[in-house]
């Protein structure tokens, strides 16, 4: 797995780095610190009094740190990698110029009207085609939430999960949420007969669903520890699942949509890197 690792030199940053050895397969880190100016005047030079010059070496001793984090959390150091201007053209930038299968950032959870505004790594996970690893506070590395809407695309991300991270060793916890039937239609529509009969459709539907990923694990030589049916809206029931069982990562894939259709709707998978306290690994439709 070859990764970029973004880093301000945040605490916050570097907890991201620790969580993420605790899951990866001998990966290759590439390390970015940009230089960000952008937050400065107009009318300040960067030239003056050896400022570019000071901000260059911050970002230096940035870089030899994650190095030393790197190779004391045994992983694979790749490229040390220093960008001037926007941290988030910055680190597109760096993606479109090389293949990664995942960038890995810190977020600090803003809340209120700084959540509204975004973040840097709500900003890249939007923009960029890339897997996306965030994470949000130090964790224990341990249980890790596998989602599924029983469609073929989120088997393959379960697949590519697998095939990306160490669980052998890891709590496997595996969910799908029933919509209530209720929220799906206009209140008289239907009696009761039908939306039970919807609701039994539905149950058939999530246990094949968490059958088939039941399949998967197998084949990989991994047992789930817990298969839920949950029922109601799929954010707040993951959510709900991940604060309960104390979920250190949740698995979960992002459909291809327009940058309108974001804007409009979003979606589960931003819904859940918005709120949840654990990691989030989301793999993105190719």
């Amino acid at each position: 797995m070859k990764a970029l690792f973004c880093t301000d030199g945040s605490k916050i940053s570097f907890k991201a780095l620790k969580n993420f050895s605790g899951w990866q397969k001998e990966a290759i880190i590439d390390v970015i610190c940009i230089i960000d100016w952008t937050f400065l005047p107009d009318e300040v030079s960067i030239e003056e009094d050896g400022f570019a010059n000071s901000c260059a070496n911050v970002a230096d001793s940035i870089l030899d740190y994650a190095e030393k984090e790197i190779k004391s959390l045994n992983m694979n150091l790749g490229r040390k990698i220093k960008h001037c201007g926007s941290a988030m053209d910055s680190i597109i930038e760096q993606l479109k110029s090389e293949y990664y299968d995942v960038v890995l950032m810190g977020s600090h959870g803003k809340k209120g009207i700084q959540k509204w505004l975004g973040s840097v790594s709500q900003e890249v996970v939007n923009s960029s085609k890339n897997n996306a690893y965030v994470t949000k506070e130090e964790n224990a590395k341990r249980k890790i939430l596998l989602t599924t809407d029983g469609s073929a695309y989120s088997y393959e991300v379960i697949r590519q999960a697998i095939n990306h991270l160490c669980i052998e060793d890891k709590e496997i916890y595996t969910c799908t949420v029933n919509e209530d039937p209720d929220l799906l239609f206009l209140e008289g529509t239907l009696d009761t007969n039908w939306l039970l009969e919807i609701e039994k459709q539905q149950n058939i539907f999530a246990a094949k669903a968490l059958k088939t990923i039941e399949s998967i694990l197998e084949e990989n030589g991994l047992k789930s520890l817990e298969n839920a049916i949950l029922s109601g809206n799929p954010t707040q029931k993951i959510l709900d699942f991940i604060k309960a069982r104390e979920i250190d990562l949740v698995v979960i894939g992002e459909r291809k949509k327009s940058k309108m259709d974001k804007f409009l709707s979003g979606s589960i998978s931003r819904r859940i890197l918005e709120n949840a306290k654990s990691d989030v690994l989301i793999i993105k439709e190719s």
